[in-house]
C-alpha cells in the first residue's frame, strides 16, 4: 500500500497517478509544462484551509499526492511551491500570499536545510541576509529564506538576489539567494530552522518514497522478463532477494513517513482536523531561533519527522541503485531514466539534511524519554462496547487467579476472535478494545504459545467432538501443545516431509523424526503432518494429526541452542499410534488444515512485533550506562537508526491494524513487519552487546536471537514470499 491507507486516500492516489500519466514526461526536462494542469486539479492547494482557496486537507493529503508524483519523476516547482505554502500557513503572518498559491499563480523556491549538500558553497552577504542554497527555480515569484538573525522571510523575487546553481537533479532546479530587502509584512511570525525541517521531511520524504516505489516497479518488470542462461533473472535468488529487499525498505519509508504526516497534522491515526502549528526545536548548528514565540508541536512530532528524515531519502537512494544495478547496462546509460530518478533520490536525501544527523536527533530525543503514541484511534461506535469490556475486566481482577484463568476461558476472552463457543465472534474493533480494556485494567491472559496456532484450525477443520475435549483445557493451559511440522530434510519446505502414516486398524501408525520442535519436552499434545498417500502429488497425500505426546513410540530428545536453553527438540516417532478420531480435516488433506495454522493472524495490535529485544530496550540501556552523552557519536548515530527503524516497524503494526479495522487489505505490510521485527531484535542485541559485554542479559539475547531470522521461515524464505507473492517475481523451478 502506499503512504495512505484509508479507501480516501487511495482514491486520490489513483486519481494523481492517472493525471501524472497522462500529463508528465519523465524526460522532459521543460520545468513547467503541466503547471496549470496541477492547478487546474486543485493540487497546489490540496493542504491549505478553505478560507485560502484550497482544498481543506492537510500534510497527509499532500503527501498521498506527493508520492504518486515521485513516481513520475515530476519535475519543475511543484514540490518547493507547496512546501512554501505551508510553511506561510503554518506561520503567524503573511497568510495573504496564500490564495496565489492555493491557485498555482505563483511559483516558490526554498532554503532547505541540507541545502549546503546539494550544491557547492555559497558566501555570506552580511548586509541583508544568508546566501544559501534553495529548492526552486532563481526565477520564482517567492523565496522563502532565513535571515543572519534567524528570522524566516517571504519575499518577492524583486526583493531578492538569485541565481542559478547546478545540481545534480536534472529535472528541478536549484538558486542561491540571499535578501536585498525586508518588508516587515513579509517576516514569518515563529518559523525556524526546526520548523522547516519538520515540513521538509515529510514533504521530501513523501517524494522520496514514490521514487523508492518506482524504482521497486521498475526492477521486478524488469526481472520478470529479462532472460539470462535460460530463464528469468527475476528466479535467481539474488535479483529477487534484492527486490524484495527494496520493497521493505521503501514500506519502512511509507510508514515513518505516513506517521510523520499525521503527527504534524495534530490527527489521530483514523484522521482528524489539521492543526496550524509546527515543531520548533533547531538541531545543533542550525541558525538561532526567532524572538517571537515559536509555537511547538509536542516532542513525539518532534520524534516522527526525524524517524522521516532518516528512513525516507535513504529508502530512495537505495532504491534506485538497485534498480540500476538490476536493470544492468541499460540502467547505467543516458538513455533509461533510471539515473533521473537515483539523481532525484540523491538530491531529495541532500536537500533533507544529513540523515546522520537526523539520526542523533532521534536517538537524544527517544533517550530523553520522547515516544509516539501508535494506539489505534477508534471510532465512536466502540465506546459502548468498551464500556461493556470495560466492567467485565473490572471484575475479573477482583477474581482469585484460579477463578480468572476458568472465567477467561469460559467467557471467550483469551482468543476473542474465534467463534462462540470457543470465543466471543469479535470483529476486528472489538478485538482492538479488548486488548486495549485488557492491558489498562491489568488483566493478564495466558500465552498459549503453539496452541494459539493450532486451536483456531482445530475450531476450523475439527469435529464437534475434538473441539470439546481439546479446547477448554487448552485455555485454561492445564493442556500444552506442541508443532510436529519441520523434518531434517523438510524445514521450510514443508510439502518435502517424510513422516509415514500407514493405515492400521482403528487408525493410522506414524513413524518418523521431527526437529526443531519447540518445548516438546514439556507438551502434552502435538500437532502433526505426516504423509498419508506416498504417491500422491507434492502437496496432497498430507494428512494433519493430534498426536499424545504420552504415546508409546514417543521419544523426545532435547538440543542445547548456543545460549544454553533448551527450548528445541527431536522427535521420533516410532510406529505411534493416532486413532481415526484424532485426525483433523480430511485424510490426505492436511495441507489444508497446516496452511490455515502456519497463516493464521489475528488483528495486529499495538507496537508490539514478538518476543525479543526492542528499541525501547536499547534505550533503557542507554540511561544505564549515563545516556547519549555517555556514547561514542558513532555510537550515537546507530542508536538514533536502531530507534528509527524500530519506531517504523510500530507504525507498520498500526498501518496493519487500521487497514484491517476498516475491512481493507494491509497488502505486504504484514510479511514486511515481520521480517523487519526479527532482523530488527537481531540487531538491537547486537548493539546492546557492543556497549554492554559484561551484561549478563545482553550476552543471553545476542545469542537467543539468531534463532529468530531462522525458526518459522528463514529470511530468505521469506523473502522469496514476498517477492513472488507481491513483486509477482517467477517462483523457482
Amino acid at each position: 500500500m502506499g503512504i495512505g491507507i484509508t479507501e480516501e486516500h487511495r482514491a486520490l492516489a489513483a486519481s494523481v497517478h492517472g493525471f501524472a500519466e497522462r500529463n508528465i514526461t519523465v524526460r522532459g526536462m521543460d520545468h513547467e509544462p503541466f503547471r496549470a494542469a496541477l492547478a487546474a486539479q486543485g493540487l497546489f492547494g490540496l493542504h491549505l484551509p478553505e478560507e485560502y482557496g484550497g482544498q481543506g486537507g492537510g500534510l497527509l493529503e499532500l503527501a498521498v499526492a506527493l508520492e504518486a508524483l515521485g513516481e513520475r519523476c515530476a519535475p519543475g516547482s511543484f514540490l518547493p511551491t507547496v512546501l512554501a505554502s505551508a510553511i506561510i500557513s503554518r506561520s503567524g503572518s503573511a497568510h495573504g500570499l496564500l490564495p496565489a498559491l492555493a491557485r498555482g499563480e505563483l511559483t516558490a523556491a526554498v532554503v532547505l536545510p541540507g541545502g549546503s549538500r546539494a550544491a557547492r558553497p555559497t558566501p555570506p552577504d552580511e548586509r541583508a541576509g544568508v546566501s544559501v542554497t534553495a529548492l526552486g527555480s532563481p526565477g520564482a515569484d517567492l523565496f522563502v529564506l532565513p535571515l543572519s538573525d534567524g528570522r524566516w522571510v517571504a519575499l518577492d523575487r524583486a526583493d531578492c538576489a538569485a541565481a542559478p546553481l547546478e545540481g545534480i537533479d536534472l529535472t528541478r532546479p536549484l538558486a542561491t539567494v540571499s535578501a536585498r530587502a525586508v518588508p516587515d509584512e513579509r517576516v514569518l511570525d515563529g518559523v525556524t530552522m526546526g520548523s522547516v525541517n519538520g515540513l521538509a521531511a515529510v514533504l521530501l520524504g513523501a517524494e522520496a518514497c514514490g521514487v523508492a516505489a518506482w524504482a521497486v516497479t521498475a526492477a521486478a518488470d524488469h526481472a520478470k522478463v529479462r532472460r539470462q542462461f535460460g530463464r528469468p533473472i527475476g528466479q535467481f535468488q539474488g535479483v529477487k532477494h534484492r527486490c524484495a529487499a527494496m520493497l521493505v525498505a521503501l514500506e519502512q519509508a511509507r510508514a515513518a513517513v505516513w506517521d510523520a504526516a499525521r503527527a504534524l497534522d495534530g490527527r489521530g491515526p483514523a484522521g482528524g482536523p489539521a492543526q496550524a502549528t509546527l515543531p520548533a526545536g533547531d538541531p545543533p548548528g542550525n541558525p538561532p531561533a526567532v524572538t517571537t514565540p515559536a509555537k511547538r508541536l509536542d516532542d513525539g512530532v518532534l520524534l516522527a519527522v526525524t524517524v522521516a528524515g532518516v528512513l525516507a531519502p535513504d529508502a530512495a537512494v537505495r532504491c534506485a541503485a538497485d534498480a540500476i544495478q538490476i536493470l544492468g547496462g541499460i540502467g547505467y546509460t543516458y538513455e533509461h531514466e533510471a539515473h533521473l530518478y537515483y539523481r532525484r533520490a540523491l538530491a531529495l536525501r541532500a536537500l533533507g539534511g544529513d540523515p546522520g544527523e537526523h539520526a542523533e536527533r532521534a536517538a537524544r530525543l527517544a533517550a530523553a524519554g520522547v515516544r509516539r503514541d501508535m494506539e489505534p484511534d477508534l471510532p465512536q461506535e466502540a465506546g459502548a462496547f468498551r464500556q461493556e469490556v470495560r466492567a467485565a475486566v473490572a471484575s475479573l481482577a477482583a477474581d482469585e487467579p484460579l477463578t480468572r484463568l476458568s472465567r477467561l476461558a469460559s467467557g471467550g476472552w483469551i482468543m476473542p476472535y474465534l467463534p462462540e463457543p470457543w470465543g466471543r465472534a469479535a470483529s476486528p474493533l472489538e478485538q482492538v478494545v479488548i486488548h486495549q480494556e485488557f492491558r489498562a485494567g491489568g488483566v493478564g491472559r495466558p500465552n498459549l504459545g503453539i496452541a494459539a496456532w493450532a486451536v483456531p484450525s482445530i475450531v476450523r477443520y475439527g469435529t464437534r467432538e475434538q473441539q470439546e475435549r481439546f479446547l477448554p483445557k487448552t485455555f485454561t493451559t492445564e493442556l500444552t501443545w506442541c508443532q510436529l511440522f519441520s523434518e531434517p530434510g523438510a524445514g521450510s519446505d514443508l510439502a518435502s516431509l517424510s513422516t509415514k502414516a500407514v493405515r492400521v486398524e482403528g487408525g493410522w501408525s506414524l513413524s518418523g523424526q521431527k526437529i526443531w520442535t519447540s518445548l516438546a519436552q514439556y507438551a502434552h499434545w502435538g500437532i502433526c503432518l505426516a504423509r498419508t498417500d506416498p504417491d500422491a502429488p507434492k502437496h496432497e497425500g498430507i494428512t494433519y494429526f493430534l498426536v499424545d505426546m504420552s504415546s508409546p513410540g514417543v521419544t523426545v530428545r532435547p538440543l542445547k541452542e548456543i545460549n544454553g536453553e533448551e527450548i528445541f527438540n527431536e522427535v521420533f516417532l516410532d510406529d505411534v499410534f493416532v486413532p481415526d478420531d484424532l485426525v483433523v480435516g480430511e485424510v490426505n488433506r492436511g495441507w489444508r488444515v497446516a496452511r490455515d495454522t502456519l497463516s493464521h493472524e489475528r488483528v495486529a495490535l499495538g507496537d508490539s512485533w514478538g518476543p525479543g529485544s526492542r528499541h525501547t530496550d536499547m534505550v533503557t540501556l542507554i540511561g544505564e550506562l549515563g545516556g547519549p552523552q555517555a556514547l561514542r557519536p558513532a555510537a550515537v548515530e546507530q542508536a538514533g537508526r536502531m530507534w528509527a527503524e524500530g519506531q517504523a516497524i510500530s507504525a507498520l503494526g498500526l498501518r496493519v491494524t487500521l487497514s484491517q479495522l476498516s475491512g481493507g487489505d494491509p497488502g505486504t505490510a504484514s510479511s514486511v513487519r515481520k521480517l523487519l521485527g526479527m532482523r530488527h531484535s537481531q540487531g538491537i542485541s547486537e548493539f546492546c552487546w557492543s556497549l554492554a559485554p559484561a551484561s549478563p542479559y545482553w550476552n543471553r539475547m545476542i545469542l537467543t536471537t539468531r534463532a529468530f531470522t531462522i525458526g518459522g521461515g528463514t529470511t530468505e524464505v521469506q523473502l522469496n514470499i514476498i517477492a513472488e507473492r507481491a513483486l509477482g517475481l517467477p517462483r523457482d523451478p
